[in-house]
């Protein structure tokens, strides 16, 4: 992970992320996936809207769907069939 401040839009400071599977602008919206989902969207619907991240929830996914169905399909990525950069919190 690399991030790099890339100047300012008015007083906001706009920088790059870049990840594995893409580069993010900041600042960002990141809809939520709580349980690996975002309700009422499919991920093309999502990356009409600009996404360019998604956040999930580790307690939530924890509980449901869980960890061993996750890693039965390969992971997170695949569970979701979702190409885009995800985010997880720290579940506490």
């Amino acid at each position: 992970m690399n991030f790099k401040i890339k100047g300012t839009h008015g007083k906001a400071r706009v920088g790059e992320l870049k990840l594995t599977r893409g580069s993010i602008k900041t600042p960002a919206f990141m809809p939520v996936g709580t349980q690996a989902t975002v309700k009422a969207c499919t991920i093309d619907d999502i990356k009409k809207t600009g996404t360019q991240i998604i956040l999930g929830n580790t307690y939530h996914l924890m509980i449901r769907p869980g960890v061993d169905r996750i890693k039965r399909v390969g992971g997170l990525h695949e569970f979701m069939n979702c190409d885009l950069p995800i985010l997880t919190d720290s579940g506490g």
